[in-house]
């Protein structure tokens, strides 16, 4: 079993006064066009259109890590999800994503968490299940695309293990969010693995105003609407 945890704790600094996390893109709230991709519920966009639209959910379950003062427009955003959604809280807001997977591991109810930013419409959920079977055998299974960075918000982790690491990584007084990866037996899924299942566009994440207007042409472009 699997949990599906979308990070949107924080605080969208380069978005504007608008949280991103609900902000409109193409007419659905950004974290719903997330979502519904892992429940396969989503318009048929590229990457993995076929595995988001009508496809079998790749999660059983959905967590959504937010702050105290998202919880209610987050909410109103998931109304009618399909699948049943819990919220983590942060206690303590503003501690970075390291934090925010920490809590999500916490809540999730199964062994498995799929961590996703919120800022991530076009997660492919074929990669998803990708990544799920290769960490089976280990703690975690993180991409790393050619320029070497570690895409460690679009990752599967064994739940349990990775809150306690996160923990010591956090008492220790360490923040970079690969520093709990080293307390665990994780893998690292290559560029050209990646490549083999998806595109670098799984990984595109909205930052500001104008890359959501890049966002929502594809999505424009590509969806049910474009015909």
């Amino acid at each position: 079993m699997v949990t599906g945890a979308i990070l949107a704790g924080g605080r969208s600094t380069r978005f504007g006064d608008e949280d991103k996390a609900v902000a409109s893109l193409a007419g659905t709230p950004m974290i719903r066009r997330v979502a519904d991709r892992l429940a396969g519920t989503a318009p048929p966009v590229e990457p993995g259109a076929a595995a988001a639209s009508d496809g079998e959910p790749v999660i059983d379950n959905l967590v959504v890590n937010c702050r105290a003062d998202q919880r209610e427009p987050i909410a109103d955003a998931m109304a009618g999800y399909p699948l049943e959604v819990a919220y983590v809280e942060d206690e303590t807001p503003d501690q970075g994503p390291m934090a925010g997977i920490r809590n999500a591991c916490r809540g999730a109810p199964d062994e498995w968490t799929v961590i996703v930013a919120c800022d991530m419409p076009f997660v492919d959920p074929t990669l998803v299940s990708y990544l799920c079977g290769v960490a089976r055998d280990h703690e975690a299974a993180v991409p790393r695309l050619e320029d070497e960075w570690y895409q460690t918000t679009q990752a599967v982790y064994r739940s349990a293990p990775m809150a306690d690491a996160c923990d010591r990584a956090l008492a220790r007084g360490d923040r970079k969010i690969l520093e709990p990866l080293f307390d665990l037996d994780y893998v690292v899924v290559d560029d050209d693995a990646i490549r083999d299942v998806t595109t670098e566009l799984t990984f595109d994440n909205v930052n500001t105003s104008a890359d959501l207007k890049r966002a929502e042409r594809r999505y424009r472009a590509d969806g049910p609407d474009s015909e």
